[in-house]
């Protein structure tokens, strides 16, 4: 980073974890950017190599991503948590993906526990043994919303009309946040299956399930050597317990394979917790590496051949090193999969310049339906704005010439999670990136509306917790 440069880190408890925001202060322009065309002849130039967008409702609304149908996986961003466009313009992408070219994987940036309950509703399976309705936790509204209550209607339609589960889709949680219900599934999976086992897993879960419900206080207490936590003990329930025992019960493959994953999620979150007390890029970066980690594990387990639609925010799926995190020395899942897959992996991010998006303004508060400001100027989304049409695609793998050069030049762009703070806006929500780079194609969707929650009591089957924390601890509880 250059003395030209000045960062300025913002820790957000949000759903796309800590922002490194990273702005331009005063001083002259290289050579570089004194070659750049100005904003009025860029604008003219993104304007010609536009794709423009119909309705998201229209049948040909999705058909330009019939252009991946061979990319192994292609990762749909969100430029917010909380904007419904984005949730369907992916659900229109993703469908046409999975009916017409063979996609039977969608994975998330959500819980695995969560997911897995999603999973046996769209695919027609006993739903594996959970103490809550799916997503009860902030922020809830990312994933209980209408627009994902469409999108598991549509996934459900089709796997019913598929019925060769080889070719039926699933639905995935890359995430690891669900440290308390992710103990709660490998214990359960213990008393089902292999009681004699339970008592171990206690044990070793023991030293964490007093943090399990406030995490963030067992990172304060741990912060020194893996020697000194509860690293081992909860790493070892994946191998020693449930790979060298409960492997050999004769349980169905499906349940003790959601157990592994439940338990790599607990030790991922034990490392994740106690690294945040590290420094914000090494927790950033375990957390980006689980969620790629996990995606592999569940192409493996989906066979030869499966493909992958990747719904996450635009911090997870764009490429880091060319955004101001990549240069804090943060990696994210579009930049781990690009250097596994090569152009077998397509980036696409989304953009907006104003509306209204489902946010909160404080760490577990409420969600509401707040204004978006208009995009800064000198921002990428200012850009867009002044380029034209209201909805278009620019596929940036096609672009040359000067537009490419452009494009491959830093400007801010923003990023809301799932907080939202207007007033501050510029060190809260933008980072600076080169899109060029940082995506293979970009969505522009000039005026959106906030995405609308479902309400938790209108989640079917939403029952109260099995068994307290608390009593979990105590051997034979149950």
């Amino acid at each position: 980073m250059t003395d030209r440069m000045w960062s300025r880190r913002l820790l957000l408890k949000s759903g796309t974890a800590s922002l490194v925001v990273v702005l331009r202060r005063g001083g002259s322009a290289t050579a570089q950017e004194a070659a750049q065309p100005s904003d009025a002849v860029l604008a003219g130039l993104i304007e010609a190599a536009a794709e423009p967008l119909g309705e998201i409702a229209d049948p040909d609304f999705a058909r330009f991503i019939d252009r991946y149908a061979e990319a192994k996986v292609v990762l749909l961003g969100e430029a917010s948590h909380g904007t419904d466009e984005f949730y369907r313009a992916r659900t229109a992408f993703t469908e046409r993906l999975v009916r017409e070219h063979g996609f039977t994987v969608v994975a998330v940036e959500a819980d695995w526990p969560d997911a897995a309950r999603i999973d046996a509703h769209i695919r027609g399976l006993e739903a594996l043994p959970s103490p809550n309705a799916p997503f009860p936790r902030f922020p809830a509204w990312m994933w209980r919303n209408r627009a994902i209550e469409d999108f598991m209607t549509r996934l459900r339609a089709y796997n019913e009309e598929a019925q060769d589960p080889a070719r039926q889709v699933g639905f995935y949680g890359l995430d690891l946040y669900s440290l308390p219900s992710s103990m709660d599934a490998v214990e359960e999976f213990a008393r089902r299956h292999d009681p004699a086992a339970l008592d171990e897993i206690r044990a070793r879960y023991g030293c964490l399930a007093p943090h399990a419900e406030d995490p963030q206080s067992y990172g304060a207490v741990t912060c020194g050597p893996a020697a000194d936590s509860c690293a081992a003990d909860v790493t070892s329930v994946i191998g020693e317990v449930l790979g060298a025992r409960l492997g050999e019960v004769g349980v169905s493959n499906r349940a003790f394979s959601d157990a592994v994953m439940n338990a790599r999620v607990v030790a991922a979150s034990e490392a994740y917790y106690r690294a945040m007390y590290e420094g914000s890029v090494a927790s950033w970066n375990l957390r980006d590496t689980h969620m790629f980690e996990t995606l592999k594990r569940v192409l493996e387990a989906r066979g030869d051949g499966a493909k992958a639609v990747i719904w996450a925010h635009n911090g997870h799926i764009g490429d880091a090193r060319a955004t101001g995190m990549g240069a804090m020395g943060e990696v994210n899942l579009g930049q781990l999969a690009r250097e596994e897959w090569g152009e077998g992996a397509v980036l696409i991010g989304f953009g907006t310049d104003r509306g209204t998006v489902t946010a909160a303004t404080a760490w577990n508060g409420a969600p509401e339906t707040l204004d978006v400001n208009t995009s800064l100027p000198g921002s990428w989304g200012a850009l867009m704005r002044e380029a034209g049409p209201d909805r278009f695609l620019l596929d940036l793998r096609k672009v040359q010439g000067p537009l490419a050069e452009a494009l491959a030049a830093e400007r801010i762009e923003r990023y809301i999670g799932v907080l939202y703070m207007r007033q501050t806006e510029l060190p809260s929500h933008y980072v600076a990136s080169a899109i060029g780079q940082e995506y293979d194609a970009y969505i522009w969707l000039e005026e959106t509306r906030a995405v609308e929650p479902v309400p938790l009591e209108e989640i079917k089957g939403c029952r109260r917790s099995i068994r307290s924390r608390s009593s979990a601890l105590q051997p034979n509880s149950a």
